[in-house]
């Protein structure tokens, strides 16, 4: 499936203000009229910025990236990446599908996507073989979003994806006969590394971890690494971890700042620089069937989120990590063995 600019058509603005496809270049942040300084005014103002910098596009990849988002560390924030991601992706031009792979379907509430037990979801194309474009349902609040929806009944499919044949490969097959251009697709994992985690890691090329800013952070990220490892040995020989992004930052505590200096010293260019603060306005917006894009954009969370999107579409896939292990114990290990000596069993010592 390759990325096609003529294909995907022209965007419309999602929600007013100055977008520079519709602007023809002639506003920018300098021209734009005074606010007035008040509260109500200075967010407006940031949140005029914001979609004008969302509206200057970024290039569009050749080939659809498929990424998955994975910890199964509950809490560290994979929904809200992956639903605010896409959303930033999609206000940058882009055309971007979520594929929600968790049961609960907390990415298909955040987009406003109906997900009761009735709706054609994801659980259909895995234990049912129907196709992809017919469960999936566009994001009505960003033009060029979409989201193939999770129902209840993705609860029992880990047991009964075990006896159909090619159970670890049944979304990349889905995803392949996909005719749609896209430019990006993001699998929402569960919190978990049973085979509905499996199948996106087989499906998809690069790796997203969330990190939470939090003294559990790196507590059995191990085994997920091993994990990929082992798709990458035996299933998808294409499978990288491509982007780490520091979640739940909090700049007033120092245990956060030390967080992140582990996580950048253990796995350097893959961790974005840009990280996610606390926000409650992130924590909102999907009470609202909203992004935090579209809910308040002009917060630190939805700006925070524009700049990784950013970064990580201009920065390309990355060159991943090599995963290898010992014994019992895990060694992360580039290409120039730089962190060889660094272990990671329960936890990144």
């Amino acid at each position: 499936m390759r990325s096609d600019a003529n294909a995907a058509g022209p965007m419309t603005d999602p929600v007013p203000g100055p977008r520079s496809e519709s602007t023809g270049g002639d506003v920018s942040r300098e021209t734009l009229p005074p606010m007035d300084d008040t509260p109500i005014g200075r967010a407006a103002q940031l949140a005029v910025e914001a979609l004008g910098r969302a509206g200057e596009g970024l290039p569009r990849p050749d080939q659809t990236r498929v990424m998955v988002v994975a910890n199964q560390k509950g809490g560290v924030g994979k929904t809200t990446t992956t639903v605010n991601l896409a959303a930033s992706l999609a206000l940058h031009g882009g055309r971007v599908l979520v594929v929600d792979l968790d049961p609960q379907g907390n990415a298909s509430t955040a987009l406003g996507i109906d997900h009761h037990a009735e709706v054609p979801s994801i659980y259909d194309v895995l234990v049912e073989g129907k196709p992809l474009s017919d469960v999936v349902q566009p994001v009505h609040d960003v033009e060029g979003l979409f989201c193939a929806p999770a129902t209840i009944d993705l609860a029992g499919a880990e047991i009964e994806l075990v006896s159909l044949v090619a159970r670890e490969s049944r979304l990349q097959r889905a995803i392949e006969a996909y005719e749609q251009p896209l430019d990006y697709i993001l699998i929402d994992c569960p919190p978990s590394l049973g085979l509905l985690t499996v199948n996106a890691l087989v499906a998809g090329a690069e790796v997203l971890i969330p990190i939470q800013c939090e003294y559990y952070a790196l507590e059995g990220l191990g085994q997920l690494l091993r994990n990929v490892d082992l798709v990458r040995g035996h299933l998808n020989p294409k499978l990288h971890v491509s982007t780490i992004l520091l979640t739940m930052y909090d700049g007033r505590t120092r245990l956060a700042a030390q967080v992140a200096e582990e996580v950048r010293s253990h796995f350097g260019a893959e961790v974005l620089r840009t990280s996610i603060p606390r926000s409650v306005r992130i924590s909102e917006a999907p009470s609202y069937g909203q992004t935090v894009l579209t809910y308040d954009p002009g917060s630190s969370g939805a700006l925070s989120y524009l700049e990784a999107a950013r970064e990580m579409a201009l920065r390309g896939a990355g060159g991943g990590l090599n995963v290898e292990y010992d014994g019992q114990d895990a060694h992360i290990a580039r290409q120039n063995n730089e962190y060889g000596q660094h272990s990671m069993s329960e936890g990144i010592k």
